[in-house]
């Protein structure tokens, strides 16, 4: 399995591209490319590889996470799925946006919901849809147990979590995902946030000021 990361648009999201090196099977996870550049960093990049883009995942659908989906949508075709209880951060994001002084195209409708009891899959990666809302009503996690690592988005950062001043957010449940559902995670999982650097269950226990 291999990873790469880019950090996109003016907020500094990181995008990532997951595969699987034998059958080059992928998955990209929060695009943020807001830019025509940024377009062509990716679409380069999984030309380079060789890369057949299997899933679309949002984590949550915040705007800074969501930028890139119509792109990303219309040139692979690839299945696009998002949380249920975040579409209607979808059908507001030309709205948001425009409060932030951006312009951007309306994402697509997902083609599915996540769900914590379907597992995903590229080639022979396996990937599970973890619940843990509180930054948006129901923000998402991807964990690949045989790889021991997370993609945590921005539910628990590197020393942070996620705000909960934003449209949806809930102080209560994101403490909570974060103790019932990641801290629960062996603690040699490395975690890769949907800002910042990446970090590990373990370290996060230990060191994060925000969780008591």
């Amino acid at each position: 399995m291999k990873i790469k990361q880019f950090v996109q648009n003016l907020f500094g999201v990181n995008t990532f591209i997951v595969w699987d090196e034998n059958t080059k099977e992928s998955l990209i996870i929060d695009p943020g490319s807001a830019y025509s550049e940024e377009e062509d960093e990716l679409s380069g990049f999984i030309q380079s590889e060789n890369l057949k883009l299997k899933y679309l995942l949002n984590t949550h659908c915040h705007i800074d996470h969501i930028f890139g989906n119509t792109f990303i949508k219309n040139k692979y075709n690839p299945i696009f799925i998002a949380p249920k209880g975040d579409i209607f951060l979808l059908d507001i994001m030309v709205e948001h946006a425009g409060e932030f002084g951006v312009t951007l195209n309306p994402s697509p409708a997902p083609d599915k919901t996540l769900d914590e009891n379907e597992l995903l899959s590229i080639g022979n990666i396996k990937i599970t849809p973890i619940s843990t809302p509180g930054h948006t009503p129901d923000g998402y996690c991807f964990y690949l147990k045989d790889e021991k690592i997370c993609f945590t988005g921005d539910t628990l950062f590197n020393e942070g979590i996620g705000r909960t001043d934003l449209w949806g957010g809930d102080y209560s449940a994101i403490l909570s995902s974060i103790k019932q559902k990641l801290f629960t995670l062996p603690e040699e999982v490395k975690i890769y946030p949907g800002h910042g650097e990446e970090s590990s269950i373990g370290r996060e226990k230990n060191n994060n000021p925000f969780i008591a």
